[in-house]
């Protein structure tokens, strides 16, 4: 399992990924989800990966491949010209790996299962953000929508449903998605540090550094203390409920 979250704010992009795989309590290991792309000037297109790992692994390297190939022979994330297209060629890379492992080869197979967050920026267009699903369709996000989610996604969603505002800083954005993770750590072992964490400033076509957030971090460890002792006292400053009577 695994767990990824992309925010889409009027400033930019937030995106934050766990690094856990696992096959059993027993086998537990480290993987990077996020993978970015970039052309300073020209485009910056991040993507995060839930599922399979042999699927989404199959997904970077052809990807990777294709951007080496010729433009007439192969499909480029770096020759597209729209994010629009680039959700076309991940979409349908996707699709092909999956159909490829899958008995059928006509559709996705829960076994290859895998989805894909995508976001960035190409020179000309706006910022987009899309959710793509192990079929190879796609939903962009939107005003009514302005984050996406997957892997393990009911235990961080919470918060923000309640606290995510398009408005917010990026460093606000970040506590935000700390407070999520942390709380899905908690509830499941399957997802779990070092989280992967990227901003992307709308207009700026340059990603800067990516940065990973390891489990001895102290801003980690003190939102997460903080969060825990201030849900506390949120909890006993509620009224008790009056119990009925009985007779």
């Amino acid at each position: 399992m695994t767990y990824c979250v992309a925010l889409k704010l009027d400033r930019g992009l937030v995106m934050m990924s766990d690094t856990r795989t696992n096959a059993g309590l027993d086998n537990i290991s480290t993987f990077r989800k996020m993978h970015v792309w970039e052309k300073p000037g020209e485009r910056v297109l991040t993507l995060m990966t839930a599922g399979n790992l042999a699927t989404t692994q199959a997904v970077i390297s052809i990807l990777d491949e294709r951007m080496k190939a010729p433009e007439e022979r192969e499909p480029s994330i770096f020759a597209a010209p729209s994010m629009f297209q680039v959700a076309r060629i991940v979409a349908d890379t996707l699709r092909e790996v999956i159909g490829r492992q899958a008995d059928s080869g006509q559709k996705a197979d829960a076994a290859f299962n895998a989805t894909v967050l995508l976001g960035g920026q190409i020179a000309g267009g706006p910022v987009r953000l899309f959710l793509i699903y192990p079929e190879g369709n796609f939903i962009e996000a939107s005003d009514d929508t302005p984050f996406f989610q997957i892997g393990e996604t009911k235990y961080g969603r919470p918060i923000l449903v309640r606290a995510f505002e398009r408005t917010m800083s990026f460093e606000a954005a970040v506590k935000l998605l700390v407070v999520s993770f942390d709380s899905t750590i908690k509830a499941n072992l399957s997802v779990g540090m070092p989280l992967d964490v990227a901003l992307y400033e709308e207009g700026s076509l340059s990603l800067g550094t990516p940065w990973r957030m390891e489990a001895n971090d102290a801003y980690y460890r003190t939102i997460s203390e903080g969060w825990g002792d201030a849900l506390k006292q949120a909890f006993d400053r509620l009224p008790d409920m009056e119990l009925p009577t009985s007779g």
